[in-house]
């Protein structure tokens, strides 16, 4: 009897590892959200005609999230992560403080 409960604590634990495992491999990433203490401290906006010109002088409309170097994503996807938000989506038509022309 003894072996029998051994075995079934030992699966079960394995089983529920697994199942923890599993949830935290196939939950998509994040999106970074214009309220993030990281977004607000560069100035994240998911869509750039939002940026405050005048708060960001440097920002121009030909910028982009989706043509920045730290994009990681092609430039038609909708979102894709930036290592700039800790991996975190970004919106392709976004722009932050950040931004650096891909080149």
């Amino acid at each position: 009897m003894r072996k029998s409960r051994r075995t079934f604590m030992i699966t079960t634990a394995g089983v529920a590892s697994g199942l923890a495992l599993s949830r935290i491999a196939f939950a998509g990433p994040a999106n970074a959200s214009e309220t993030d203490p990281t977004s607000l401290a560069l100035g994240y906006k998911a869509d750039a005609a939002t940026v405050d010109k005048v708060k960001y002088a440097k920002y121009t409309a030909d910028q982009a999230c989706r043509n920045c170097t730290f994009y990681q994503g092609r430039p038609n996807d909708v979102s894709a992560p930036c290592p700039m938000f800790g991996g975190k989506q970004v919106a392709g038509k976004g722009w932050c403080n950040a931004y650096s022309k891909k080149a």
